[in-house]
């Protein structure tokens, strides 16, 4: 669902939620704000900055991805939660991590000894 900002059109009559700006969840067929849903005071959408996050990954973590990847699509969960799991270990990657959880389950491993493994990682 896209961020919207919004900010007071009459700034010194407007709450301190929407006096500078403020950003909300619509669905992009949602009628725009007219009005605060804090004080009631008339707002305008306004056109943000664009921030974004470049997110570069190692040529091994892109191996480890693909190939977690084919052992899944081979049915080969086993092989690919231990992949997943020692991956993830070394890069402290917590989707990584739960993806391996997944798998294993799927491999029929034990969920009690599965929650066990995730909880003390959590500590």
């Amino acid at each position: 669902m896209p961020i919207y900002e919004y900010q007071a059109i009459t700034p010194d009559e407007a709450c301190r939620r929407c006096r500078g700006s403020f950003e909300i969840y619509q669905s992009i067929d949602e009628k725009q704000l007219s009005t605060c849903p804090h004080c009631g005071n008339k707002v305008r959408k306004i056109i943000s900055w664009c921030h974004s996050a470049v997110v570069e990954s190692h040529d091994e973590n892109k191996h480890v991805e693909n190939r977690v990847k084919e052992y899944e699509h081979s049915g080969m969960w086993s092989h690919a939660a231990e992949l997943a799991d020692t991956h993830s270990e070394k890069t402290k990657d917590q989707g990584l991590r739960l993806r391996a959880l997944d798998n294993y389950k799927k491999a029929g491993y034990d969920s009690d000894s599965l929650a066990k493994h995730a909880k003390i990682d959590n500590d």
